[in-house]
């Protein structure tokens, strides 16, 4: 349901965004993501928005009081929106959407690597290069992570798709098929 809620109206922001171009969108990025690193920086407020005690009307107007004139109109009234629909808890989730569909409009990939041991800048620079080549992405925003847990290889995740090369999977698929033989 969650993910439901955030595509809808994250759709909603992004395609508001694209009416008035590009660049419009890029901009509203950025600021969804300056909002988003304020609310992180400030928890208090973020209880405040989703304490169920505090009337919708007293919500809106502390939205008000906090960022009008400090966003632009177009995220002020879907902020707005958000708090009037009781889907505040969902907002993290419906920025993500609305960054992942700029970012796919400017053909700006995303990439999570996770592998055995640190890569050195040349591996990185290889994997990088490696998944460029292999899909439409422009660019790549990388980011690696290390699991001494898969023995070796990689894990690469795009959007949805995964590409597991790692050792520990091998290893799971080997003995699988080792349980499924029966010694007759």
């Amino acid at each position: 349901m969650a993910k439901l809620v955030s595509k809808t109206y994250g759709e909603a922001l992004f395609e508001i965004a694209m009416e008035s171009g590009e660049d419009k969108a890029q901009e509203l990025m950025e600021e969804i993501l300056g909002v988003s690193a304020v609310l992180q920086q400030n928890p208090e407020f973020d209880e405040l928005m989703k304490h169920p005690g505090i009337p919708k009307q007293e919500k809106l107007q502390v939205l008000k009081e906090v960022f009008k004139g400090r966003v632009s109109e177009e995220l002020e009234s879907f902020l707005e929106v958000i708090v009037s629909k009781e889907r505040y808890r969902d907002m993290p989730d419906i920025f993500s959407y609305f960054v992942d569909r700029v970012k796919e409009t400017r053909k700006i990939g995303v990439a999570y690597v996770t592998t055995a041991v640190e890569l050195t800048a040349a591996q990185r620079s290889a994997v990088e290069s490696r998944i460029l080549d292999t899909t439409a992405y422009k660019s790549m925003e990388m980011h690696y992570t290390v699991d001494a847990s898969i023995i070796g290889g990689m894990i690469i995740r795009i959007n949805d798709r995964v590409v597991d090369s790692s050792i520990r999977s091998k290893l799971d698929g080997l003995k699988k098929q080792l349980l499924q033989i029966q010694l007759g």
